[in-house]
C-alpha cells in the first residue's frame, strides 16, 4: 500500500537469529556463487535487494496469526517472488515489527523455508529487526487537527506501534555488536532542517511548536546501519523507509520530512563534517569513515522527475559522489506504464525504471524502491521484478487488487573481494 511504514516503542529490541542446518533441498548459504583460492583474494558474487513486501497488517497481532501456519495466500506469493530471486541480503519495508523477533521467524520457517509452487526454499541464518517511530503515540497534535491521537499524531504514520517496521535478511554474518540505529535522532538537529511552515503565520518554520521538536524525531520509521561480513571485508547494510511525501496539507510536513530522511544518508556516507551532526541511538556522533563499503537499501518514496516529493529529493543520494546508481530495469515496467496511461502517459521518467505500481488517475508508477552502492563496490548485474503479462512470474505482480505488492522487488548483484585466505 502507499502509506508508509512507522514502528514501535519503548526499549530498543533488536533481535538476531541464527537457524539450524538448511532444510533439505535448500540451496547453498552463498547459492554457489562464491570463487575462492587457497592464497588468492576470496571473491564473493553477491545480490542485494530490497522489496516494499506490504506485509503489514491492521491491527496488532495479524501478521503473527497469518504467519503461524503456511496458508497465507499473500505471505506465500511473497516468499515465492523472494525464492524466484534468490537475494543474499534483503531488505523487506512494510513489515510489521514484532518483539523478540516472532513475525520474523514465522516468515523464515513457514514460507521462506518453505518451497513455494516448485521452487528452492531460501534459507536466512541472520536476520535483523528493531524497533520503529510508526504507531508510537506523540502525546501531540502534530497534524494541527485539533485533537491529539491516533496514527496521523504517532512519531511515525501508524494505527499501531511496529505497524509498517522492517526486517533484514541475510545469508552472511551480521555484526550485531557494531549495528547502529537512529530512531531517536531529533529532525531538529540536522542543520538546514526543512522544517515545515504554518501557512497561516509569517514565522518560518512554525508548523510544529518548540515542544513538539524537542521530540518529534527525524526518521518516520528508522535508519538502521547494520555491518555485514562478506569475503573478509564490511558492508554496511544502510536501511530506512522514509514517509511518503503526501497526506499533509499546504505546509508540505510529510514531503519535507521525507526529503530530509533521504539527505540524512547522503550526510552519512560522506562522513566527516558534513555528518559530525549526526548522533545515533547510543549516543555515537559521526558517519561513515571514508572508503567504507555500504549499499543503501529501500523504499525512499521519491521519483527524480515524477510524484509528489520534493524536487531534487531523491537525487541528494543519487548525486552524492560516493555513490553509484546501477538503474535496475524491467520490461514489465514498461508495458504497464503503456497499458495503464492516465497519469502514466505525462511523467518524464524513463518508465523501465519504475519499482512501484501506484493508481494510474492521479499517481501513476514511479521509481520508488532503490539499491544503491558505495562507488567502491563492482556492480554486475541489477533488475526489478516486473514481469510483462503473460510471463513466468507475472501472476506474482499482476495488477490491482495485487497477490503481493504494489511494490516491485529491485535487486543489485555486486561482486566483492575480500583479503587473502588464511
Amino acid at each position: 500500500m502507499r502509506v508508509l511504514a512507522l514502528c514501535s516503542a519503548g526499549v530498543l529490541a533488536v533481535s538476531l537469529l541464527v537457524a539450524g542446518v538448511p532444510a533439505a533441498g535448500a540451496v547453498p548459504a552463498d547459492d554457489s556463487r562464491s570463487v575462492t583460492q587457497n592464497g588468492q583474494p576470496i571473491r564473493q558474487d553477491v545480490r542485494f535487494a530490497t522489496y516494499n513486501a506490504s506485509l503489514n497488517r491492521s491491527a496488532t497481532g495479524e501478521l503473527v496469526r497469518d504467519l503461524s501456519t503456511p496458508g497465507n495466500a499473500q505471505a506465500s506469493a511473497i516468499a515465492e517472488v523472494l525464492q524466484i530471486n534468490r537475494p543474499d541480503v534483503v531488505l523487506l519495508n512494510e513489515f510489521d515489527y514484532v518483539p523478540g523477533n516472532r513475525a520474523a521467524d514465522l516468515f523464515s520457517r513457514n514460507y521462506l523455508g518453505v518451497s513455494q509452487n516448485g521452487k528452492a526454499p531460501l534459507e536466512y541464518p541472520y536476520v535483523y529487526t528493531a524497533p520503529s517511530n510508526t504507531g508510537v503515540p506523540s502525546g501531540y497534535d502534530l497534524n494541527n487537527d485539533g485533537r491529539i491521537g491516533g496514527a496521523d499524531d504517532a512519531l511515525g504514520f501508524g494505527m499501531f506501534e511496529g505497524q509498517y517496521g522492517m526486517v533484514i535478511y541475510s545469508k552472511y554474518p551480521i555484526q550485531t555488536e557494531s549495528v547502529r540505529t537512529f530512531r531517536n535522532f531529533l529532525w531538529k538537529d540536522m542543520p538546514g532542517a526543512l522544517l515545515p511552515d504554518n501557512p497561516a503565520t509569517e514565522a518560518q518554520g512554525d508548523w510544529y511548536s518548540a515542544g513538539e521538536l524537542g521530540d518529534l524525531p527525524l526518521s518516520s520509521k528508522s535508519h538502521w546501519d547494520v555491518p555485514v561480513s562478506i569475503a573478509g571485508r564490511t558492508v554496511h547494510v544502510l536501511a530506512s523507509h522514509p514517509t511518503p511525501p503526501v497526506f499533509d496539507g499546504q505546509e508540505d510536513r510529510n514531503g519535507r520530512r521525507n526529503s530530509d530522511e533521504i539527505r540524512f544518508w547522503s550526510d552519512y556516507v560522506t562522513g566527516g563534517g558534513d555528518a559530525s551532526y549526526i548522533y545515533d541511538d547510543d549516543g555515537a556522533a559521526g558517519g561513515l569513515k571514508r572508503g567504507e563499503r555500504f549499499v543503501v537499501l529501500g523504499d525512499q518514496n521519491s521519483d527524480s522527475l515524477d510524484g509528489d516529493s520534493l524536487d531534487g529529493s531523491i537525487d541528494q543520494l543519487l548525486g552524492n559522489k560516493l555513490v553509484q546508481d546501477p538503474l535496475p530495469s524491467s520490461n514489465g515496467a514498461t508495458e504497464a506504464s503503456a497499458l495503464q496511461g492516465s497519469a502514466n502517459a505525462g511523467h518524464r521518467s524513463d518508465a523501465q525504471f519504475d519499482t512501484a505500481d501506484f493508481e494510474d488517475q492521479s499517481a501513476g508508477n514511479i521509481r520508488a524502491d532503490y539499491v544503491l552502492p558505495s562507488r567502491t563496490l563492482r556492480v554486475t548485474a541489477s533488475g526489478v521484478f516486473w514481469p510483462r503479462a503473460g510471463m513466468p512470474g507475472a501472476e506474482l505482480t499482476g495488477i490491482y487488487p495485487f497477490p503481493t505488492s504494489d511494490h516491485r522487488l529491485v535487486f543489485v548483484d555486486l561482486t566483492l573481494t575480500g583479503g587473502r585466505q588464511r
